[in-house]
C-alpha cells in the first residue's frame, strides 16, 4: 500500500492512505538513503510503500520504500553536527513567519532560511505576522525589513492572525499546494493556522515577557488537511538554523541579487571578500544591496552558526547610513 507521512514521532509514523485513511506505522529496519546523513530517515511529506501488520489487534502498518523526494528542506541536527534533519520533503512552498521584537527574528535567521529554501528549490514567502502589535518604531523596522526582501524578489505578506488582517491572502496562496510553516517559537505559527482553520484547534501560548521567547507548542512536524483544498505543514520552532553542506564558493549563488552580479566580477572564484575589482562589493558601496544580507552572507561563509541571533536592524540601517554621507 502507498500512502503520506503526515506525523513523525521519531518512532511512529502516521500515514494517510490512498483511501484516506490513517494508518500508525513503524519503519522496517535501518533506511540508509543515498547521500544523506540524517536523524530522521523518514519525513513528513515522504510518499511511502507500507504493508498491514495482520497480527497485531490495533491496525498497524510496516513502511519498507520511501518514493524518491520531489525536494525536502533540512536543518542542522541540534545535538549532532554532521548530521541534518529533514524538516518536511515534497513541499511546494515555504512561509517563514517573522516577528520584529515579539520574539524578535534577526535579519540573520531570515537570510539563513532563505539560503537553505534556495538550495532545496523550494519557493519561500515571507509573512511579517502579529502586525497588530507594532509600535511606530517596529512598525519602521518591518516595512524597512519588507523592502529590503521585496527589492531581492521575495513574495512578503503582512497578517495579523488576532485582527484576520491578510489571512484571506495567505489562504489564497495555499490552494492547491502542500505549505510548510516555519519559524522562531512564539511567532503565531499555530496561531495563524487556527485562524484559517478554527476547527484544528490547535495548541498556542504566549511570549515569555522575560525572554521576549516562545515556548513551544508544536513538538513534531505535522501536515494537516485543510478545508480550502490545502495542505499545511505545521513544524517545530526554530531556534538556530545551521547551513549544512554548501561549498563557500555557491553560498553567493543562493543570494538572487548577488547571483545577477557576479559574473561582472573580475574573477570566476570571487568571494566577494578581500578581492579587487568585486561587482557586490560595489553594489553594497552603492547601498544597491543591503548591509543585512551581505553581512549574513559572511557569517555563513566563515561557517558562524553560534551569533547570528545577536544582530539588530540598527546595526544594519546604522551601516546603510554611513554610505550615504
Amino acid at each position: 500500500m502507498t500512502g503520506t507521512v503526515y506525523k513523525s514521532t521519531g518512532s511512529w509514523y502516521t500515514v494517510k492512505s490512498e483511501t484516506g485513511d490513517f494508518v500508525e506505522c513503524r519503519m522496517k529496519g535501518k533506511f540508509r538513503i543515498k547521500g544523506i546523513k540524517s536523524t530522521n530517515p523518514i519525513a513528513v511529506g515522504d510518499i511511502v510503500d507500507y504493508e498491514l501488520d495482520e497480527t497485531s489487534d490495533a491496525v498497524t502498518g510496516t513502511i519498507h520504500n520511501i518514493h524518491e523526494r520531489k525536494n525536502y528542506i533540512v536543518r542542522k541536527s541540534v545535538n549532532l553536527s554532521k548530521q541534518i534533519h529533514i524538516i518536511a520533503s515534497n513541499i511546494d512552498q515555504v512561509f517563514l513567519l517573522i516577528t520584529i521584537d515579539n520574539p524578535p527574528t534577526t535579519t540573520s535567521f531570515i537570510d539563513r532560511f532563505l539560503v537553505t529554501a534556495e538550495a532545496y528549490g523550494i519557493e519561500a514567502i515571507l509573512v511579517f505576522n502579529k502586525i497588530d502589535t507594532l509600535t511606530e518604531q517596529t512598525l519602521d523596522d518591518q516595512l524597512y525589513l519588507q523592502h529590503i526582501y521585496t527589492e531581492i524578489g521575495y513574495k512578503c505578506l503582512r497578517i495579523s492572525s488576532t485582527e484576520n488582517k491578510g489571512v484571506d491572502k495567505l489562504k489564497e496562496m495555499m490552494i492547491g499546494k502542500v505549505s510548510m510553516f516555519s519559524g522562531h517559537s512564539g511567532v503565531g505559527k499555530s496561531t495563524l493556522v487556527n485562524a484559517m482553520e478554527p476547527s484544528l484547534h490547535l495548541k498556542t501560548s504566549v511570549i515569555s515577557e522575560q525572554s521576549k521567547q516562545g515556548q513551544h507548542t508544536t513538538t513534531f512536524a505535522e501536515m494537516y488537511d485543510l478545508s480550502f483544498d490545502a495542505r499545511i505543514i505545521d513544524t517545530p520552532g526554530i531556534k538556530g538554523f545551521g547551513i549544512v553542506d554548501m561549498e563557500p564558493s555557491e553560498i553567493s549563488g543562493y543570494f538572487p541579487e548577488f547571483f545577477k552580479l557576479k559574473d561582472q566580477c573580475k574573477f570566476n572564484n570571487c568571494l566577494h571578500k578581500e578581492e579587487p575589482h568585486c561587482a557586490i562589493k560595489t553594489a553594497l558601496e552603492k547601498d544597491e544591496i543591503a548591509w543585512s544580507r551581505y553581512s549574513s552572507y559572511l557569517k555563513i561563509l566563515e561557517g558562524d552558526d553560534e551569533h547570528y541571533r545577536t544582530d539588530t536592524y540598527g546595526e544594519d540601517r546604522a551601516a546603510s547610513d554611513e554610505t550615504r554621507k
